[in-house]
């Protein structure tokens, strides 16, 4: 039985919630925490951090794969309408679906932290990257984009190449192989940008921190940081599809039946 478009969105909304759940968790985790004690970073926070993110991926995959794709990144989406014939008319649904569901995801987090935060940040003046990312070098924005760019393209590339039938055959490995490449490029290219490359995992959580009320969240403090993080993966990921599409695809061997 084919699944509903509603039950598709429903989805993407789970599988970005699980996602965001396990995601921003483990970054509250090391920054919130620290031997058991508020406040104090966690020994071995990134390395935590890039384990986190790529567990993270591949239980939302487990959640929405055999109903939606397990899209879970509007980055995906897109690059799949381009070049792998997903209808243009859900793009904006699906994305919207998984920007609600970091949103929602976000919110859980905040709640289930929400000691620990008033502890840490009182005034929700420092504490906005825990739930979205932000450049390493502001004065420099082109780098931060570069690396989204960067990271993104590699991610698509990847992604394209595991679930190709045409490829190697990867079967029920699919999810654990794509959680394996996020922690490869955040242990490669988190450093710049935080490794978003994920426009709803970074906008949804920036929405939460703006209704919520936190400080320098990278949205209504002026900074203008929130662009990067939505535009680059959407021009990463196009440009790591084409590179799969035109310089691999072409050259694989025809499937034997």
């Amino acid at each position: 039985m084919k699944a509903s478009f509603l039950g598709e969105l429903i989805a993407e909304f789970l599988g970005t919630l699980v996602l965001i759940l396990f995601g921003v968790g483990v970054v509250a985790m090391v920054v919130l925490f620290g031997a058991g004690v508020p406040g104090e970073v966690v020994k071995g926070g990134y390395t935590n951090i890039t384990i986190g993110w790529g567990l993270a991926v591949t239980m939302g995959i487990y959640v929405a794969g055999r109903i939606s794709g397990a899209h879970l990144n509007p980055a995906v989406t897109l690059s799949l309408a381009v070049f792998r014939g997903f209808p243009w008319a859900k793009v904006a649904p699906y994305s919207a679906a998984q920007i609600a569901g970091a949103f929602v995801a976000s919110a859980i987090v905040f709640l289930n932290y929400r000691p620990a935060f008033q502890k840490f940040d009182p005034l929700l003046e420092k504490t906005a990257g825990v739930f979205t990312t932000f450049p390493a070098f502001p004065e420099l924005p082109f780098y931060g984009f570069l690396d989204q760019v960067v990271g993104t393209a590699l991610l698509l590339l990847l992604i394209f190449a595991i679930t190709d039938e045409h490829n190697q055959p990867i079967g029920p490995l699919g999810p654990m192989l794509v959680g394996l490449v996020v922690v490869a490029i955040g242990i490669s290219f988190g450093g710049m940008h935080g490794y978003a490359i994920n426009p709803a995992r970074d906008f949804g959580p920036r929405l939460f921190t703006a209704a919520a009320g936190f400080r320098n969240n990278g949205l209504t403090d002026a900074s203008g940081v929130f662009w990067v993080p939505i535009v680059a993966p959407l021009v990463g990921g196009l440009l790591g599809a084409a590179l799969y599409e035109f310089a691999i695809r072409p050259h694989l061997p025809e499937r034997e039946e």
